[in-house]
């Protein structure tokens, strides 16, 4: 697997490395969990109307983009969905420690497709009945953010000893909801801004937020950084870039 990330890397700098310099100057290349896309896209579109400056991205699990950032994808900007990811990313020397910044907050909550929005109990019975012979949609609870959240909250409810076997693990938390908007399975949790985002689930109860660590949202400038990209997280703390981040149901931090 880390070969594999290693040879995304190798990809992106190649690409980077045919671009010409006044795309280089022009273009900042956002690495985000996935959670981030649409407050992110929403606030690059506005940093983009501003300042002329192109945003791309790359949005996966955080585990994925923090290892390519630290095989040395050319990322200008990291976001992670957890402390612990940047952490990582730091000790590995790939982001600038001092440009560390907290954007947003989010919450959890428990998803339904939208023909079955029913309330939902948070105990072993509720879940269970609403399961069946299924199995409960969530992203991977040993590297990815929003799993391990999950996991907390689980066993913070007294839940994870009875579900544990019956969960459905996914490689981000994107890809769990969507699993639930299709129908493959009868529920999920997600992020609170997960299911903003998709129109073809319902919210069926909503997670405590002290059964959990606080889910924040840290942004970061690479140590390979183009110029521009502190810029843009200043950015993010205008009015404009706070209400994308809203509207996309995530809670921007001063």
């Amino acid at each position: 697997m880390r070969r594999l990330h290693i040879a995304i890397a190798a990809v992106f700098a190649l690409a980077l490395a045919l671009a010409s310099p006044a795309d280089a100057a022009e273009r900042l290349t956002i690495f985000a969990a996935a959670s981030l896309k649409d407050a992110l896209e929403a606030a690059g579109k506005a940093y983009a109307r501003e300042t002329g400056t192109e945003v791309v991205y790359s949005f996966a699990g955080t585990a994925s983009i923090a290892r390519q950032v630290e095989a040395g994808a050319p990322a200008d900007l990291f976001f992670s969905a957890d402390e612990l990811w940047m952490d990582h990313v730091r000790h590995a020397g790939a982001v600038v420690p001092e440009t560390i910044i907290t954007v947003a907050t989010n919450t959890l909550v428990v998803v339904a497709p939208k023909t079955n929005p029913e309330p939902l109990e948070l105990t072993t019975e509720g879940f269970l009945s609403r399961l069946g012979d299924r199995r409960l949609a969530v992203a991977d609870t040993e590297t990815i953010p929003a799993g391990r959240y999950a996991k907390a909250a689980l066993s913070d409810l007294n839940l994870y000893e009875d579900l544990a076997g019956r969960l459905a693990p996914m490689e981000n938390v994107r890809i769990a909801l969507a699993t639930v908007a299709r129908g493959e399975t009868p529920l999920g949790i997600v992020y609170a801004s997960d299911a903003i985002a998709e129109k073809d689930v319902a919210v069926v109860a909503e997670i405590p937020e002290d059964s959990h660590p606080a889910i924040v949202y840290p942004a970061a400038v690479t140590t390979i950084a183009r110029q521009g990209a502190k810029e843009f997280l200043a950015f993010l703390k205008t009015p404009q870039a706070r209400e994308a981040f809203r509207a996309a149901g995530l809670r921007p931090v001063d």
